[in-house]
């Protein structure tokens, strides 16, 4: 069987990496050392051109399925690592077959669990890592995805304002539904606190785990949050006929949650007496979509929330100086008078050290300390100019958020079995 790619687009550069060697075998020249997670296959990192990839053995049914799931995932929005492409037909020069692979593109800036949740973790960053897991769940559950095997492991995480997103990484066990039962969600749900439960024992019995952290606690945590946010994005809320103004903040909570609502029902309990407000349909991405309107910017949700705060300061400034512009034109003068200007200040030895994004709202963070400490306004320039040289300047290249270094989290070349390259 000649080999196949199954890919969009095909990039003709594929055709040189050596698919006729089984994948834990891969020469040491053709790898790229990242962070690695754990995983049930042997996955390896490499470079095509300029891009980095991810690439999985799996078997010829697991590696389809995986690839159009996440083909249709990353097509409704839902934040995935994206599907590359399939390759096929793979032997040995001495025509031994060997398991298809499936190609993901690298997440950049991204980590795995095991690159976070070690003992320099603080217990509040903990707090920010699971809330990024329940709402990377809920999520799935709200597209119909059920995922069957929800872990940390399957999960990547990046910087988010001080938070962080969680990307789905492992979909082979996936299923896409109109929607999902109840016993669906449950069940993923239990596979969650037991998948959690044990990874945090096996980071205990390494030595990574802060000591503060109880590891039943926390990932029963992971249960009583996503509770509370399914309700607050499903809910259904009964309120009297004069409190119509309910309506509205029920509207504005789910905003600041970061979500949309396409569709409300709105009428009356039996009796008459009360009405029922239910969101009907919940989309995430509420400020990252109004951000990408104002200004082509593709971020994070928290960064485009924290950039849209600082985009309407901006607006509200020129207001009291008597310039009244609409929001499409006063976001078009932030972007280019305070945005890009900002983010083009990075030295170009710098610029791998964090996101654009990201780096702004580090500046925007250090202004505000600066100016604490002075008592008066430290300026976006003077922030910018101190943070490029205390702050920036000092970030390691090669490690992790967390001072770890890579090397640290790698493991051994070798089988399934290992701890291996995961995107």
């Amino acid at each position: 069987m000649p080999l196949q790619i199954t890919a969009a687009p095909i990039d003709p550069a594929l055709l040189d990496l050596p698919w006729h060697i089984p994948l834990a075998e891969w020469p040491p020249e053709r790898l790229v050392a990242l962070p690695r997670g754990l995983s049930r296959h042997v996955v390896r990192f490499v470079r095509v051109g300029q891009r980095v990839f991810a690439v999985k053995e799996a078997s010829p049914q697991l590696a389809e399925t995986e690839y159009r799931l996440l083909r249709e995932l990353e097509r409704r929005g839902v934040p995935t690592v994206s599907a590359v492409g399939v390759i096929r037909g793979r032997t040995t020069r001495d025509g031994a077959p060997i398991d298809p692979v499936l190609m993901t593109r690298h997440l950049s800036f991204s980590l795995p669990y095991r690159a976070l949740f070690s003992g320099q973790l603080l217990p509040e960053t903990t707090n920010r890592l699971l809330d990024a897991l329940v709402v990377l769940l809920v999520r799935l559950h709200l597209a119909g995805f059920y995922w069957g095997d929800c872990s940390l492991s399957n999960t990547l995480f990046r910087r988010d304002a001080g938070a962080f997103a969680a990307y789905l990484v492992d979909a082979e066990t996936g299923e896409l539904h109109p929607q999902l039962s109840q016993g669906q969600r449950y069940y993923d749900l239990d596979t969650a606190h037991g998948n959690v439960f044990g990874e945090l024992l096996d980071l205990e019995a390494g030595g990574l785990l802060d000591e503060a952290t109880d590891p039943y606690d926390t990932s029963a945590e992971v249960l009583r949050r996503y509770e509370g946010l399914w309700a607050e994005l499903t809910g259904e809320e009964q309120f009297a006929a004069g409190e119509r103004y309910r309506v509205d903040a029920r509207m504005r909570r789910l905003n600041s949650l970061g979500f949309d609502v396409a569709e409300l029902q709105l009428g009356t309990d039996a009796e008459g007496s009360r009405l029922v407000l239910q969101p009907k349909v919940v989309d995430a991405g509420h400020h990252h979509r109004r951000l990408r309107r104002l200004t082509g910017l593709d971020v994070q949700e928290n960064q485009a929330r924290r950039l849209l705060n600082d985009l309407d300061h901006y607006r509200a400034t020129l207001a009291g100086r008597g310039q009244q512009h609409s929001e499409v034109m006063a976001a078009h003068h932030w972007l280019t008078e305070v945005f890009e200007p900002t983010v083009s200040a990075i030295p170009a030895h710098l610029t791998s050290k964090l996101e654009p994004a990201e780096f702004f709202h580090e500046v925007l963070e250090h202004r505000w300390f600066m100016s604490e400490a002075a008592a008066k306004d430290a300026g976006l320039s003077g922030a910018l100019e101190d943070y490029l040289d205390t702050v920036l300047a000092h970030k390691p290249d090669e490690e992790a958020v967390l001072g770890i270094p890579a090397s640290a989290l790698a493991a051994p070349s070798g089988g399934a079995d290992d701890v291996v390259e995961q995107e």
